[in-house]
């Protein structure tokens, strides 16, 4: 018996430990894929959607399977890359993919709408593994939602039919590969990340190349440091940011960063394309803090 608790006490410890970078990371979630939204416009004037996100990943995936396989980091299982496949094709194919694609015809405040119900789309399928938001954490997911809606309800609400479904399928498929990835036999540490990106890549550039998608022969220098952006802290430092979030605390806290990114980015294209911050954006932001300090302090409370 003693054996067993010391055992469980020293388990509690490594997990304490291996969650201590939840905050750090959840930082870079809130300001990186903020300054993404803008970083994928300014790439999509040069590149198409499919084959920049194709080639965004495949390129951040081998930089990054390669490092590691020169540390002496072992290859995934079959298993573990049936099951990396699977998560990239929801995450990266289908939901980074497709906004890819919406972000060429739909406005941004279409964009940030449709990816803010990410969320609620995480809860739903966490609930399916009987693993339901809290009270706390309901109530911050809803009041984020209507942050987002209250910031863009002083944008114009234009773009097309096909591009705002794209991007609610882009946030259902997201939110399933992360809740389904949870429950199953992922690759160890950083490779869970280089394997999905590899294996998301495949899609993607299959989907370019079949769309009929060709890579533009003088790209403008702009669309290229956007693209090389997106590879480095986009792919490398975010996406390794939210894997490692996801494996270390609740659904809602981890997905709670698709509620942050619409108000960075709106101060992202105030300060580096001089666009106006109306009233609605103001309260649209404060409304969104709000819910994400209830899902915080409920993480917190969840914790201890």
């Amino acid at each position: 018996m003693t054996d067993s608790a010391d055992n469980t006490l020293a388990m509690a410890g490594d997990q304490s430990r291996a969650g201590k970078w939840v905050p750090l990371a959840m930082l870079a979630l809130y300001i990186v894929w903020g300054s993404t939204y803008l970083g994928i416009r300014i790439a999509l004037q040069s590149y198409p959607p499919f084959l920049l996100a194709g080639v965004r990943f495949a390129l951040a995936g081998s930089l990054l399977f390669g490092y590691l396989r020169l540390r002496g980091t072992n290859l995934p299982t079959a298993r573990q890359w049936r099951n990396a496949a699977f998560t990239g094709v929801l995450l990266l194919g289908f939901g980074n993919g497709l906004v890819c694609y919406a972000e060429e015809s739909v406005s941004s405040g279409v964009s940030a709408v449709a990816v803010a119900s990410m969320p609620l789309f995480a809860a739903i399928f966490a609930g399916l593994y009987r693993n339901w938001p809290t009270r706390s954490e309901t109530i911050g997911l809803l009041i984020g939602f209507v942050g987002v809606i209250v910031l863009n309800l002083g944008s114009a609400l234009s773009g097309s039919h096909v591009g705002a479904m794209a991007l609610l399928i882009a946030a259902a498929a997201w939110a399933f590969g992360s809740v389904w990835s949870k429950h199953q036999d992922m690759p160890q540490g950083m490779m869970n990340t280089a394997a999905q990106m590899l294996c998301g890549s495949v899609a993607l550039l299959a989907a370019g190349c079949l769309g009929g998608e060709k890579l533009p022969a003088h790209p403008t220098l702009h669309a290229t440091l956007a693209a090389a952006y997106l590879v480095v802290f986009g792919s490398l430092v975010a996406f390794s940011a939210y894997l490692y979030v996801l494996k270390h605390a609740r659904p809602a806290f981890a997905t709670s960063y698709a509620y942050v990114n619409p108000p960075v980015a709106v101060l992202f294209g105030v300060l580096l394309l001089g666009e106006k911050v109306g009233p609605y954006d103001l309260a649209g932001m404060a409304v969104i803090l709000f819910g994400v300090g209830i899902i915080t302090l409920a993480k917190l409370r969840h914790a201890h």
